[in-house]
């Protein structure tokens, strides 16, 4: 085995590594925001009626598993782009719902949390669940 191809090798385990550790960072905030939701729907249903939400018990409940259910499909890398766009179209909803009074600098830090959030989501969109995942294992 020449010298490149052992160089390539151990980059692309290296990057299988790092895309892995990526999803898990990624997945925990939705994993305990779903799980929180749906453990407590009557408060989490009270503060989306608060804030305007239309039905706000069933969309904490749809919230909830959407969070769930999309963190954990991304910590395994099942079906991963589709749970990191729809996760990402639902990051930029909840900010422009709850996080546009940008005078308040934690509604601001939450506005841009979002936004880098967003972006991770969207490279996990366009480029997969890497090596590690139940989506390569697949095929």
């Amino acid at each position: 085995m020449s010298n490149t191809s052992i160089a390539t090798a151990q980059s692309a385990t290296g990057n299988a590594a790092v895309i892995a550790v990526a999803r898990v960072l990624l997945s925990i905030l939705f994993i305990l925001a779903g799980f929180g939701k749906l453990t407590d729907i009557s408060g989490t249903a009270g503060w989306f009626g608060s804030i305007g939400l239309p039905l706000p018990t069933v969309v904490a409940v749809l919230v909830g598993l959407l969070e769930l259910f999309g963190g954990l499909s991304i910590l395994i890398g099942f079906k991963a782009r589709i749970a990191a766009l729809a996760l990402a179209v639902f990051t930029i909803a909840a900010t422009l719902v709850a996080h546009t009074n940008l005078a308040d600098q934690v509604q601001q830090l939450m506005f841009l949390k979002n936004l880098s959030i967003t972006g991770g989501l969207l490279l996990l969109f366009s480029f997969g669940a890497g090596a590690l995942s139940v989506d390569a294992k697949r095929g």
